[in-house]
C-alpha cells in the first residue's frame, strides 16, 4: 500500500488560524505514526493555549482506512460538532498517520451545532491545503545471500529499482541483505538472478521492513 503522511518531523507541527464570528480557530496538524505522536501534539497544544476555550482533536494513526488506530473528541463543544467532522476531514483527505487539535478562542458569538460543525472542519481542510505530505510505501523484508563477488551488482540493481537495502551482514560465505520489497507489487528477483547468472537464495523475514 502506498499514501502521503505530513512530511513533518517528530514533535514538529504545521500550525494555521482561521477567524470565524470573532471566534479563532487555531489548528496544529503533526505527522502521527503512533497515537503516542498525536497525544505529544495535543500536550503540547494544551500547554501553549491553556486559556483557550476548547481544544478538539482527531487523529488518524495509521494508513488511509484505519478503523482501530482513531478518535476525535469535542472537548465540551456540543455533541458531534467539532471532533467528528474534523476526523471526516482527515478521512477524506486520504493522509494517513495524522493528528489534529483545532483550538478555539470564543469570540462572544454562539455559532450553533452546524456553524460549529462547519467551522471545525473549515479549520482543518484549510490547514490541509498547506500542509506539506511525502509518500509512505508498504514493504515487506527479504533476505538475499548472495556472494562477495555479487553483492556490488545486487546494491546496484537494487538503487536502480528503488529498493532499499535495510541492512547487509557478513560472514565467511559471503553477504546478506536484506532489502524492503513494495508490499503491493508481487516479488520478482528474476531479473536480477539473469544478470548475475545465478539462482538466489531468497526467504522472507518474518517483520515487515519499513
Amino acid at each position: 500500500m502506498r499514501y502521503r503522511v505530513p512530511d513533518l518531523p517528530a514533535a514538529q507541527w504545521q500550525v494555521t488560524d482561521i477567524e470565524v464570528e470573532k471566534s479563532q480557530f487555531i489548528t496544529w496538524l503533526c505527522h502521527a505514526p503512533d497515537i503516542d505522536a498525536f497525544s505529544a501534539l495535543l500536550e503540547a497544544a494544551r500547554a501553549t493555549h491553556p486559556n483557550a476555550s476548547h481544544h478538539c482533536t482527531a487523529y488518524i494513526a495509521g494508513p488511509p482506512g484505519e478503523q482501530t488506530r482513531i478518535g476525535f473528541s469535542d472537548d465540551g463543544e456540543p455533541g458531534g460538532t467539532a471532533g467528528r467532522p474534523m476526523y471526516q476531514v482527515l478521512q477524506g483527505s486520504q493522509l494517513g498517520e495524522i493528528g489534529g487539535v483545532v483550538i478555539r478562542y470564543f469570540g462572544g458569538t454562539k455559532l450553533g451545532t452546524g456553524g460549529l460543525a462547519r467551522a471545525y472542519a473549515h479549520a482543518v481542510s484549510h490547514a490541509l491545503e498547506s500542509l506539506p505530505t511525502r509518500e509512505v510505501i508498504e514493504r515487506d523484508a527479504y533476505h538475499l545471500r548472495l556472494s562477495f563477488a555479487n553483492e556490488a551488482i545486487a546494491r546496484t540493481w537494487c538503487s536502480e529499482q528503488s529498493i532499499p537495502v535495510e541492512q547487509v551482514d557478513y560472514d565467511g560465505n559471503g553477504a546478506q541483505l536484506t532489502i524492503g520489497w513494495p508490499r503491493d507489487q508481487v516479488f520478482d528477483i528474476s531479473p536480477l538472478e539473469n544478470r548475475l547468472k545465478c539462482t538466489l537464495d531468497v526467504s522472507l523475514v518474518n517483520i515487515p521492513a519499513s
